[in-house]
């Protein structure tokens, strides 16, 4: 985890997926960490704008520092960088659920200081680790429902109440705090506009018209979103042919639990009408864990052509082409388009459906 060299380790994610339970098992019994909070009001004002010798005297003679929730902390970036620069013996982590105001705080001043970590929910790799890959299988339905997060998997029979303190206290916590974000009943409305558009195509003129926000700010809070863990965005493939789509993107929630929690629907599968969606957003949300987690460089897209041919999902490494279909049901039938095999160096075609998507997902290219 770097912890030998001199630069500072930045680990973001979302909240209540787990960084201060790392970091605090990590260095359970270590006499020589510190350990300070952003949210903590005093903390806040010790650590803005310190000069060198008064981190010396708060620091003292701890060999660890860890910062969390450091993305509270004005100048947060200009700190760890005295710190770094003048107290080399002392190893610096800060942690933050917003990388919209870390990152703001943090580039330029640790330009080459610093190594950069995301931490999200359980992947299905860990759990099948941890449960045996036939009771995970087993649990597939209720994590299209109730996704991964942390205290819902560990609160089995209270993922609704659980998922649904996580929604109302802990979601928009960031967002809501920083001062560009100002409506929030309607940032409210544009997640559940989202919530329902999972897998499709989205229009930011459309949403606008939904929310009641002009375009600008529609774009403006989906990317604000975004950056605080909650939605990721894939954009489209567009090189070679003329009618491919070139200006749509398509937006999906890091957490299923999340994205039903929002819209406060948690009908077992059977009962419902978007399980397509569901599945397509479980399948490309873990598969982002996991190359995120074995640090896997891909460029992700979909593909869509004004005649409707499409790809759920394509990874591209090298040169090549991996175009992957989600079908929950196996038997349905799928075939790369014909004008897409033409056009790229496709390695690979696969349905993706409960039969297969464990290879799927921690596939190694």
């Amino acid at each position: 985890m770097h912890l030998a060299d001199r630069k500072a380790i930045i680990i973001t994610g979302p909240r209540q997926v787990g960084k201060t339970t790392l970091l605090r098992s990590m260095f359970k019994g270590e006499d020589s960490l510190l350990w300070l909070n952003g949210d903590e009001p005093d903390i806040r004002l010790k650590l803005q704008n310190a000069n060198t010798s008064q981190l010396k005297s708060l620091i003292g003679p701890h060999k660890t520092l860890v910062i969390d929730e450091a993305q509270r902390i004005e100048n947060i970036g200009l700190t760890l960088k005295l710190i770094i620069d003048n107290l080399s013996d002392v190893k610096v982590i800060a942690t933050g659920s917003s990388s919209f105001e870390l990152a703001n705080k943090i580039n330029e001043p640790l330009t080459g200081r610093k190594w950069e970590m995301n931490l999200f929910g359980f992947s299905l790799e860990e759990l099948t680790n941890h449960f045996g890959s036939l009771e995970e299988h087993r649990q597939l339905e209720n994590r299209l429902i109730y996704g991964s997060y942390p205290d819902v998997i560990n609160n089995p029979g209270k993922e609704e109440q659980v998922l649904s303190a996580l929604a109302d206290s802990y979601l928009y916590k960031d967002i809501l705090a920083w001062n560009k974000v100002q409506k929030s009943d309607k940032l409210e409305l544009l997640l559940q506009a989202l919530a329902y558009q999972v897998g499709n195509q989205v229009s930011y003129t459309e949403l606008g018209q939904i929310t009641g926000l002009d375009n600008e700010t529609v774009e403006n809070y989906i990317r604000i979103l975004e950056q605080a863990f909650i939605i990721f965005r894939l954009g489209p493939l567009s090189r070679n042919l003329r009618n491919e789509l070139k200006k749509t993107r398509k937006i999906y929630f890091t957490d299923n639990g999340i994205r039903n929690a929002i819209i406060k629907q948690y009908n077992p599968i059977k009962l419902r009408n978007d399980v397509g969606a569901l599945w397509e957003n479980y399948v490309i949300n873990e598969r982002r864990k996991h190359l995120n987690n074995h640090q896997i460089n891909v460029n992700a897209y979909f593909w869509r052509t004004h005649a409707q041919q499409e790809i759920d999902y394509i990874e591209e490494r090298n040169g090549e082409m991996d175009a992957y279909e989600m079908k929950w049901n196996p038997s349905k039938k799928w075939k790369l388009p014909k004008s897409f095999g033409e056009a790229y160096n496709v390695r690979k075609q696969l349905i993706v459906s409960p039969e297969n998507y464990r290879e799927v997902i921690v596939a190694d290219w």
